[in-house]
């Protein structure tokens, strides 16, 4: 993949990026490829599991005549920053200048610029798109419509039964309950003010869990106008599969909601019950093909939106302070 090194201003912090451009003069269909929670990198990776969605995603992409731009996540791979004090409207500004970033490129058609997301990614995509107006279309890959409260007491529901026998034993006989645990944490963190707290003897990002608590990605999806292409997979045990329903009757524009057999969170099948423990063997395999193809020929079929170019968004990393 012909790729180039970025870097773009984002509140004071530089994200590290990579644009991947086809080959031929241009100018192309783009897509900003914006990852998941976490302190993640412009692959989806992190240290301890390499998702490699957004890898995956912009070599499907340019091997279709896609252009693509990825990047580090503030606090994360070469982005400057601390990942735990950066609050899901941080992000969301993070992922805006990203955007700004993609439009002003050489060899990109800034009419045709869709934004996509892979879960927390998703709904910092339909916030984008709701407020900025240079976006051609949006795909939400393992999406929420659901407020953050709510979905991380649904997660807990879903994984405490996936959870190892001795783990569940051990629970029955503490009687722990993982749905009043979960509940219980959401009331010590909302309690608290700062960017980033100790909790359970460990530094905690308490701003991006009292902003998620409270988001409602309804919101944001009902102002979005341009195309929506939605993709979950019937066995997510982090998003809710019915909210594909519940994204198709909110989004006034017009959507496309596809709900992909034993597919996981994470973009890969999943033979059996669904587990979060398989994670780390699943991701040994690229992202799903079906997916992919999906995908891609849908962003390559978006029709072109007018757009306007201002003055360079990004600097070129040589060029860049530290």
């Amino acid at each position: 993949m012909p790729d180039t090194d970025l870097v773009i201003p984002s509140a004071g912090h530089t994200l590290a990026a990579t644009l991947t451009l086809p080959d031929g003069p241009g100018p192309h269909p783009a897509a900003l490829l914006i990852p998941g929670s976490g302190p993640v990198d412009r692959n989806s990776d992190h240290r301890r599991l390499r998702l490699g969605i957004t890898r995956d995603l912009a070599g499907a992409f340019v091997g279709a005549g896609v252009a693509s731009l990825r990047y580090d996540k503030r606090g994360a791979g070469a982005s400057s920053g601390d990942w735990r004090a950066a609050g899901l409207s941080d992000n969301r500004d993070d992922a805006a200048a990203a955007l700004q970033a993609v439009l002003r490129q050489p060899g990109v058609d800034a009419g045709r610029v869709v934004v996509v997301g892979h879960s927390e990614g998703a709904q910092l995509a339909a916030a984008v798109a709701a407020d900025e107006a240079d976006v051609a279309g949006v795909v939400l890959l393992s999406g929420s419509a659901t407020t953050g409260r709510e979905l991380l007491l649904w997660q807990a529901e879903q994984i405490a039964p996936t959870l190892p026998a001795p783990v569940r034993a051990v629970m029955r006989l503490l009687r722990v309950d993982l749905v009043a645990k979960v509940a219980a944490n959401h009331r010590r963190i909302e309690q608290t003010t700062a960017d980033v707290v100790r909790m359970g003897g460990r530094r905690f990002n308490a701003k991006w869990h009292r902003e998620f608590l409270a988001h409602d990605p309804r919101h944001d999806l009902a102002r979005i106008h341009v195309p929506v292409l939605a993709v979950t997979g019937s066995k997510d045990l982090q998003v809710k599969p019915e909210d594909l329903e519940v994204i198709a009757a909110t989004v006034p524009g017009p959507v496309e909601v596809h709900l992909v057999p034993d597919l996981t969170h994470v973009l890969r099948r999943q033979p059996g019950p669904p587990s979060l423990a398989a994670y780390k063997r699943e991701t040994r395999r690229p992202v799903d093909e079906q997916v992919l193809d999906l995908v891609t020929s849908w962003v390559s079929s978006v029709p072109p939106r007018s757009s306007s170019a201002g003055e360079p968004g990004f600097l070129p990393r040589d060029e860049a302070s530290s």
